[in-house]
């Protein structure tokens, strides 16, 4: 991953390093991507979930924030044709965010980011983060702009395309091109409206995707993909460095207080 994953992800620390960094004022970090969810032929199920814990990692280095866990199940009901794939349902992926959220902050960081890579989450995400602290957590998406969107269209060759299509395989190509077929690549058929549940086994449906990409991943380069990863960082280290910088009260409970004596 290329940074010292042993200080930034909690998994690989003792509890009372967490408990200190927490008390030092750091940031928590909490990934969502799915690493269940089909990504044609030529992307792992863990697709996902490689761009959130890079993402992650590349956003603990800059800020020095702590990264808890990724969220691997989620709500994807577009790909559960798809041999590996698995989606919650909406209530039970709410509430999955919600209280791992809330055992963030209860723990006493001051701010949560949650990084998440997905599509059909984001609305679940942002009702689940609602009825938390809204001043101590933030939702990143991580196509949003100003920069990502401007790069994607600027880059882009295929005529459609938002799931293992030509600008996901470019960002994989950047970040774990080891892990690519490029010779299984295959554009899905051109349609007009983006699709609904998509199918691998029924040809006559307005859904039908064979390998299970909607794009056209055949156009991807690594050269895309590091042009777009570095224009989604510099987007999400602005939207972090904003929320960061507002001011937010002091949370610190008693077991963090207990260890900082």
């Amino acid at each position: 991953m290329g940074i010292d994953t042993d200080r930034h992800f909690i998994e690989r620390m003792h509890w009372d390093e967490v408990a200190r960094r927490i008390g030092d004022g750091a940031v928590a970090i909490l990934p969502i991507g799915a690493a269940a969810k089909q990504h044609g032929f030529h992307l792992p199920l863990n697709t996902d979930r490689i761009q959130a814990e890079w993402l992650a990692g590349r956003m603990a280095e800059k800020i020095d924030a702590l990264v808890w866990p990724t969220l691997t199940y989620g709500h994807y009901p577009a790909f559960v044709e798809y041999a590996g794939s698995s989606s919650l349902s909406i209530s039970t992926f709410e509430a999955l965010v919600r209280e791992v959220a809330g055992q963030i902050l209860a723990s006493g960081c001051a701010k949560l980011l949650v990084l998440n890579t997905g599509i059909s989450t984001l609305a679940p995400v942002d009702r689940a983060l609602a009825r938390l602290a809204n001043e101590r957590v933030k939702h990143l998406w991580i196509h949003e702009g100003p920069r990502y969107p401007r790069a994607a269209k600027q880059l882009a060759e295929q005529s459609h395309g938002s799931h293992a299509d030509e600008l996901e395989t470019s960002l994989m190509l950047a970040l774990a091109p080891h892990l690519v077929d490029m010779t299984r690549a295959e554009a899905s058929p051109e349609l007009k409206e983006t699709p609904g549940a998509l199918t691998p086994s029924d040809p006559n449906s307005p859904n039908y995707s064979r390998s299970g990409s909607y794009g056209d991943p055949t156009r991807a380069t690594s050269a895309k993909g590091e042009a777009l990863l570095a224009a989604m960082l510099d987007d999400l280290h602005e939207q972090a460095a904003a929320f960061i910088a507002q001011g937010t009260e002091e949370h610190r409970p008693a077991a963090v207080q207990s260890v900082l004596r």
